[in-house]
C-alpha cells in the first residue's frame, strides 16, 4: 500500500491510499494539501494511514510547516490522523465551524481548534461557483475536472430540495 500524490491544480495535491481490502477493487482515501505560505491539508486521513500520509506530506512541505488542517465532518477517515499531524506539526491549527467544535473538536483536538463562522452551506456553494472552478476535490476517488460551477449549483439545488422536503 501506498500514497499516490497527483497535482490536481496549481500547488493543490491530492494524495490518495487505495486500500485494496476495504471493498471489491478497493477504496480510495483522499487528502488535499495546499502548498502556500501557511500550508492547508483538507483531510487527515485515518490513523492507521498516517505514515504513508505523512510521508506524501513531506515530499512536498516540511510537515513542520503545516499550518491549517480542515476535514468535512468528524470520522475516522476525515480527521484519525488529526492529534499525529498537531503532534508534528506544532503551529499547525484545527480550523473548523462552530458547531463541530462544540460537539466534538474542543474535546477531541490535542490543541484547541479555531473556530470560523458556520455560514449557511447554499451562500457558500453559491460563492464557491462564482470562482468557476475546473477542478472538485472528493474525499474517496477522483477529483472531479470540468464545469465546477454548474456541479455546485446542481449540489446547492439539491440541499435545498432535501430542506424543503424536510420542512
Amino acid at each position: 500500500m501506498y500514497t499516490k500524490i497527483d497535482e490536481i491544480a496549481p500547488d493543490v495535491f491530492r494524495l490518495s491510499t487505495l486500500v485494496a481490502d476495504v471493498a471489491p477493487g478497493g477504496f480510495a482515501f483522499n487528502q488535499f494539501l495546499v502548498r502556500d505560505e501557511q500550508p492547508f491539508l483538507f483531510h487527515t486521513g485515518m490513523r492507521q494511514l498516517y505514515p504513508l500520509v505523512s510521508d506524501a506530506i513531506s515530499k512536498l512541505i516540511p510537515i513542520e510547516d503545516l499550518r491549517w488542517i480542515s476535514f468535512a465532518h468528524v470520522e475516522a477517515d476525515e480527521c484519525g490522523a488529526m492529534n499525529l499531524l498537531l503532534a508534528d506539526a506544532p503551529q499547525a491549527e484545527v480550523v473548523h465551524g462552530g458547531l463541530a467544535c462544540m460537539l466534538s473538536l474542543n474535546d477531541l483536538a490535542d490543541r484547541p481548534p479555531h473556530v470560523v463562522g458556520g455560514p449557511d452551506l447554499n451562500p457558500t456553494l453559491e460563492r464557491l461557483a462564482e470562482l468557476r472552478p475546473s477542478t472538485l476535490a472528493l474525499m474517496h476517488g477522483s477529483s472531479y475536472a470540468g464545469d465546477g460551477a454548474t456541479q455546485l449549483r446542481a449540489l446547492a439545488a439539491g440541499y435545498a430540495a432535501m430542506l424543503a422536503d424536510a420542512a
